[in-house]
């Protein structure tokens, strides 16, 4: 293979620009008309992206949105933790309502594996937490950040590991001693036994091999061949590990810049950023949050949000804590992830509102900040800025071209665009494929 040569493609990440959920599946699954390749390159199935084709719903966790498209491949990098029983299970879903799903899906073989007691050190922390009244961090308990600390420590058993059972048998015995010991003891969880992990693993095995492959070679010969890749972020910017509001994140990093270290290509190769963005802010789990409002108060701005956007967590299905468009926040999203354009999403959920506010900065100890903290106490302390704006009655549903947008809610939009220093380039208006207002399209900016 010629590594030099130069690469006709073109490549686009899409990330989220806030906690998550910003509707990222809708816009990958759009723009994978364009794509020859779809690539996820960091979390889990602690991530969740729901498409809407034709009316009909379907929920993704850890197969890449492109698998709705018949003829692109899709690909999980080595950056994603794979949880062998999950994906089985959703291959199998997925396959039971149509799809080809096997032909078209391969896997790095650097995959670290989550494990059931990845799944059990999950569950046991944040129920010791909760009972020692440290309050909870707010995961999954999917195992995903157990799974990612025996990566960081160089312990983790890797999908290329179910290739060879003697091998796979003797990490296996090591990486279960290890946390049985913390589950039989502080942990006070359940210990368990090596028998039925193992023969579970060698079973999905051979269903796993015919797709495991080296996924950075393939992404290169499918730009090489003048094919266009896209790279589907999960979870948001400020839940990455690094840049996030930490402690309260997720395991692994959101940015863009990681789309290359999380599947094998080199950072030249990622042309265009596109930064996904609700016209509001939400929140899944505990953490800061300055401009949410409460959803409890029927006829309230929140609990309008809450209702009418249907917020509810994909995965988990914990309602979402909902508040004003945090532009100060996403101002460091812009910042971190080296944004090209941005999509703002379900502007709709806007409609009818007599007033919309937008958070433009904070108040943090006498002084005045235009953009996120980066210590997580730093932002309970903050107290947000606003700007407010004159709202609309007119729908913004469906909407496909912007001028038929109302006056009020091009001036919002505007407005965002401004105080961040990043182009919207789209638009959603509505769930399904065709509720786009397309701008400036990312695979010919």
């Amino acid at each position: 293979m010629d590594t030099r040569s130069a690469a006709s493609g073109r490549n686009v990440v899409v990330v989220g620009t806030q906690w998550g959920d910003e509707g990222k599946g809708k816009v990958v699954d759009w723009l994978t008309d364009h794509a020859s390749a779809v690539v996820r390159f960091q979390g889990g199935h602690n991530a969740g992206h729901t498409l809407v084709i034709n009316g009909k719903k379907t929920a993704l966790q850890l197969i890449p949105s492109g698998i709705m498209r018949e003829g692109v491949a899709c690909y999980i990098g080595n950056g994603v933790v794979v949880d062998p029983a999950h994906l089985m299970l959703e291959i199998e879903r997925l396959e039971a309502a149509g799809l080809n799903v096997r032909s078209r899906l391969y896997i790095s073989e650097s995959c670290p594996l989550i494990l059931p007691f990845h799944v059990e050190v999950d569950r046991a922390r944040e129920a010791l937490r909760e009972s020692s009244g440290a309050g909870k961090i707010g995961t999954t308990g999917k195992g995903i950040g157990p799974a990612y600390e025996d990566k960081v420590a160089r312990r983790a058993l890797r999908a290329q590991d179910l290739k060879h059972p003697e091998r796979f048998a003797s990490k296996l015995k090591d990486l279960l001693e290890l946390h049985n010991h913390a589950l039989s003891g502080f942990l006070k969880g359940t210990p368990l036994e090596f028998q039925p992990i193992f023969d579970q693993a060698m079973a999905l095995a051979e269903q796993i091999k015919p797709m495991l492959a080296d996924v950075g070679v393939r992404i290169h010969a499918t730009n090489v061949g003048g094919g266009s890749v896209l790279f589907e972020g999960a979870q948001g910017t400020l839940l990455d590990i690094d840049h996030g509001t930490y402690p309260f994140v997720t395991s692994s990093n959101c940015v863009a810049g990681n789309a290359a270290a999380g599947s094998g290509v080199g950072p030249d190769k990622l042309h265009y950023i596109l930064g996904i963005t609700k016209a509001y802010t939400t929140r899944v789990g505990s953490g800061p949050f300055p401009t949410e409002l409460p959803i409890d108060e029927a006829g309230s701005v929140g609990h309008h949000l809450s209702t009418i956007g249907q917020e509810r967590g994909t995965v988990t299905g914990r309602a979402r804590r909902c508040g004003w468009l945090d532009a100060a926040a996403l101002k460091r999203s812009i910042l971190i992830n080296g944004i090209s354009g941005l999509c703002i999403t379900k502007l709709d959920v806007l409609d009818g509102l007599a007033e919309i506010k937008m958070g433009i900065g904070y108040k943090l100890r006498g002084e005045t900040i235009d953009i996120l903290p980066l210590d997580a106490d730093d932002i309970v302390a903050a107290e947000p800025i606003y700007e407010t704006f004159p709202g609309w009655t007119e729908t913004t549903f469906g909407v496909t071209e912007w001028d038929q947008l109302p006056l009020n809610a091009r001036r919002y939009l505007e407005r965002v665009q401004a105080f961040i220093g990043a182009p919207i380039d789209m638009v959603s208006t509505g769930p399904d494929r065709d509720h786009t207002i397309l701008l400036r399209h990312p695979y010919k900016a």
